[in-house]
């Protein structure tokens, strides 16, 4: 029997109703698709073309394997039931992953494809499971964990979690399951399991590297790469819930100047335009926001707007966008995916024809006042129950391609903001997946709690989405909800938290503070609140010289900040490092949870536990570190216990690196 072909540079295998084909797919990489009772479909949910690379393949009745570069995939039929079974080896022939076996007697299936009605199949890939390995990466999950194995997780989107499907793993690959579909995937002690709730056939693809930095790259260079950071994405940027007139924003910009703190970006949060979907401002709370703009450019600052993808029935949009076929649409039922403020239903980012209509009145209304820079909030989207099997998209079912909404809402202002000539593109997302980073956008946690636990959950999550490709990542300093300004147990968090977002990719303060206070409209209707104030003076005298201090220290940065958004933009390389990043010999830094590298300098060790006033740090062999407050040198490789008390935080300079820094803490 012949099982196995050759076709070009992919191998390829056929039995009993099944096809399966191993490509080559960028450097030391490979891509597998299968499919039941039907060809391999063309085309990519996600992964670019990559350029041509020489193969070997090989060929024999019971076994084949492909060669690429420092991958190799052999391919073994099993006699009992004539099952495929594919593992995957490094360039010295040591195993990698490989998938489980038949069993035997028990006839399992490592590509198990379960028809559903209508078409499509639901799908389980099934992985031996190698309990030594450590596996990192999957995007934002809300845990304070940092190596994967034996966690189960939902691979969709939700407010404050973003599942982009590749991880790093410990033995020396990349794994993407290439896959937009909703599922799970269970990283077992014996075997891992990924599934789709709807698919029309298995895609994933695989990486062999020397170290996470090669591995990394080439995944960030089969899916895309960032833009360069703009100038103002490097400094402080000052946000609330919400600044709901523009005397607010002024008046807060003019604060900040008069008192010598440097602003890049102020932002303007949700509930300033008058119904969710007309994509304007209220002329009631902002009579003048072209002026509003341009006096704040005039002070060096950037103006950022909130955008929902919501549409209110009431939107002087709606039955336009109805009647256009432009908005998500509910399988059965009234088609209401949201209420807040109203009857809501989602713009289909998904539709080209959408992302054109709605980018017009975006630029009408904002782009063309000299706003340059949008806060895409709600990008999973928020449904409201998250029934993901109710809704569709133009794309698909959202079961079946659910995940790639974010990515597409960033598209729609990345291409819109290209169109006009703008090459300075950074837009704040709630979400993300495969791919989105190749379209300017800086992901944020979501809506956290202010809360110590919170704190520490964002640093692993900082880590893990630099590990899936997206360099550009951030956080509501001091949480979103449940900080009370006026609370010494909050005003002590935030400190924290503040010191932390000033080693983030962006230093970003935002958050629902607490008293809200109603916002009633001339006509009598009940608007979406504000919080209390959220600027650094508002959170009282102890505290404010040390955020000054902060925003200085992240100014003195900005030339070495600029260099790893640079290095970012060419290789993808994380900003928000985890120590075996940079140290993988090291088996200590693969377990850290609560420390990482700003760049390949700067190891910062946050105080994210309250009342804390010191802490152990680990500092990795394979260099010298001085203490970036005291200029005391330290040998790699040991933990050390260091004072923090609250004006400043452990700081370590590889090898005396950025010595601007001693003394500043």
């Amino acid at each position: 029997m012949d099982f196995f072909e050759k076709n070009g540079s992919r191998l390829i295998f056929r039995e009993n109703g099944e096809t399966v084909e191993v490509a080559p797919w960028g450097k030391n990489s490979l891509r597998v698709r299968a499919s039941f009772l039907g060809d391999i479909q063309e085309g990519s949910i996600a992964l670019l073309e990559p350029e041509e690379t020489e193969t070997e393949i090989i060929t024999d009745e019971w076994e084949a394997s492909i060669q690429n570069g420092a991958i190799t995939a052999v391919l073994k039929v099993q006699p009992w039931g004539h099952a495929l079974q594919i593992g995957f080896y490094d360039r010295n022939g040591k195993l990698l992953l490989q998938e489980i076996p038949n069993g035997g007697a028990l006839q399992k299936r490592a590509r198990h494809f379960n028809p559903l009605p209508g078409g499509g199949y639901e799908l389980r890939a099934s992985f031996v499971s190698d309990p030594t390995e450590k596996l990192y990466g999957m995007g934002q999950y809300q845990q304070e964990v940092m190596d994967l194995k034996g966690c189960n997780l939902e691979l969709a989107h939700r407010n404050s979690q973003a599942s982009i499907p590749f991880y790093v793993s410990s033995l020396g690959y990349g794994y993407l399951w290439h896959n937009a579909a909703v599922g799970t995937v269970h990283f077992g002690r014996n075997t891992t399991e990924w599934a789709a709730a709807c698919t029309l056939q298995l895609d994933y693809w695989i990486t062999a590297g020397d170290s996470p930095a090669q591995i990394v790259e080439a995944y960030v260079q089969a899916t895309g790469k960032p833009p360069m950071m703009p100038e103002y994405g490097l400094g402080f940027w000052q946000c609330k819930l919400r600044y709901f007139n523009q005397e607010q924003v002024l008046s807060v910009a003019a604060e900040y100047k008069k008192r010598d703190i440097p602003v890049d970006v102020l932002v303007i949060d949700y509930y300033h335009w008058p119904r969710c979907g007309d994509w304007r401002f209220d002329e009631e709370y902002f009579p003048d926001p072209a002026g509003m703009v341009e006096k704040l450019h005039e002070m060096g600052i950037e103006t950022m707007v909130s955008i929902w993808p919501q549409v209110d029935w009431r939107s002087e949009n709606y039955e336009e966008m109805k009647q256009k076929g432009l908005l998500v649409k509910s399988h059965s039922g009234v088609d209401v995916q949201m209420v807040f403020h109203g009857n809501n239903v989602f713009m289909d980012a998904t539709n080209p024809r959408t992302r054109e209509y709605v980018w017009e009145k975006v630029k009408k209304n904002y782009a063309d006042l000299g706003i340059r820079t949008f806060w895409l909030d709600e990008a999973e989207p928020e449904f409201t129950t998250y029934d993901y099997e109710m809704y569709r998209y133009a794309a698909g079912p959202v079961a079946r391609v659910g995940n790639i909404y974010p990515r597409e809402y960033a598209r729609l202002f990345y291409e819109g903001q290209k169109s006009m000539g703008q090459k300075d593109i950074v837009n704040l997302i709630r979400c993300a997946w495969v791919g989105s980073q190749r379209y300017g956008t800086l992901v944020w946690s979501g809506d956290v709690m202010s809360s110590w636990e919170d704190f520490r959950k964002q640093i692993c999550a900082g880590i893990h989405m630099g590990l899936c490709g997206i360099p550009w990542w951030t956080t509501d300093i001091g949480g979103f909800h449940g900080g009370a300004i006026r609370d010494a147990a909050f005003r002590n968090l935030l400190v924290r938290w503040f010191q932390f977002g000033a080693f983030c990719p962006v230093m970003r303060l935002h958050g629902s503070r607490l008293p809200h206070k109603p916002i009633v409209n001339r006509a009598g209707e009940v608007r979406e609140q504000t919080g209390a104030d959220n600027e650094i003076w508002s959170f009282g005298e102890e505290a404010y010289p040390i955020l000054v201090k902060f925003i200085r220290i992240r100014e003195k940065m900005r030339a070495y900040t600029r260099s790893l958004m640079q290095e970012a933009h060419e290789k993808g390389s994380p900003v928000m490092r985890a120590l075996f990043y940079e140290f993988p010999q090291d088996t200590e830094c693969w377990d850290i949870t609560d420390s990482y590298l700003y760049g390949p300098d700067i190891l910062v060790a946050p105080i994210c536990h309250e009342g804390g006033t010191k802490r152990n740090v680990y500092l990795p062999k394979g260099g010298s570190w001085i203490h970036a407050g005291s200029g005391k040198e330290y040998a790699g490789g040991a933990w050390y216990e260091v004072d923090a008390p609250l004006d400043t935080l452990p700081l370590f300079l590889r090898d005396g690196r950025q010595s601007y820094l001693i003394g500043m803490l």
